[in-house]
């Protein structure tokens, strides 16, 4: 959330505007992700058995938490981005962030070439996979 607000404040908008815009933008995602989330523990809670009874209590912790986190995500954090986040003036890469720019670049030519190649032989491809 925090990181598509301050997407966001770098596009130009306000605070506010890009608390809105942003949180409306993935409010969705977050919902849909933590009930997922909550959906994986919710069997574990009815677990028989001596496995089920020592599970238990991890179970309802951690689906009390992904609902928590949930709702903090979705009220607490827009609202403090609208509140304390500012727009940061631009600065020009250091050269470490060039370097890391340069290494990243690197490495999407280098797997660029390599998905076509893949793409051209799937036989050894398919092969390898097997062996």
């Amino acid at each position: 959330m925090l990181e598509n607000i301050a997407r966001h404040m770098e596009g130009g908008k306000s605070a506010l505007q890009a608390a809105l815009a942003g949180s409306r933008e993935i409010a969705f995602t977050v919902l849909s992700m933590s009930i997922s989330l909550v959906a994986v523990f919710v069997p574990i809670m009815f677990m028989g058995d001596v496995v089920g009874r020592f599970f238990r209590e991890f179970a309802v912790v951690m689906s009390a938490a992904i609902l928590i986190s949930l709702v903090v995500s979705l009220t607490t954090t827009p609202t403090l981005c609208a509140l304390l986040l500012r727009p940061q003036p631009a600065r020009a890469p250091s050269r470490m962030g060039q370097a890391m720019d340069r290494f990243g670049a690197r490495c999407q030519r280098q797997y660029r070439r390599s998905l076509a190649w893949c793409l051209r032989h799937p036989a050894l491809v398919l092969g390898a996979l097997v062996g």
